[in-house]
């Protein structure tokens, strides 16, 4: 499955500048170990002991997969991912 995901700026510089980068998956976890295998750096920033930070939120196709299933929530061709950091401040 071709999933396109949307690269924050933060973590464009991980990407070469890619504000998308296209990843294959059969569920969210697969395009995004796929998007790490493209850009290992990205590996640290997005994911902690197999699971994503605390700090970033992920959505697939406008809905937190928090509400979904998780990492397991199945993707298809055409799908889009939005990685999404959490903004804090006062």
């Amino acid at each position: 499955m071709a999933v396109q995901i949307q690269i924050p700026t933060p973590l464009r510089e991980h990407t070469q500048g890619q504000i998308t980068v296209t990843a294959a998956g059969g569920t969210v976890r697969d395009a995004l170990q796929d998007l790490c295998r493209q850009h290992p750096a990205l590996t640290a920033r997005l994911f902690d002991r197999g699971q994503v930070r605390p700090h970033l939120n992920i959505f697939l196709n406008e809905e937190d997969i928090r509400y979904l299933d998780e990492l397991s929530t199945a993707t298809k061709d055409g799908d889009k991912l939005d990685i999404i950091p959490a903004v804090a401040g006062g």
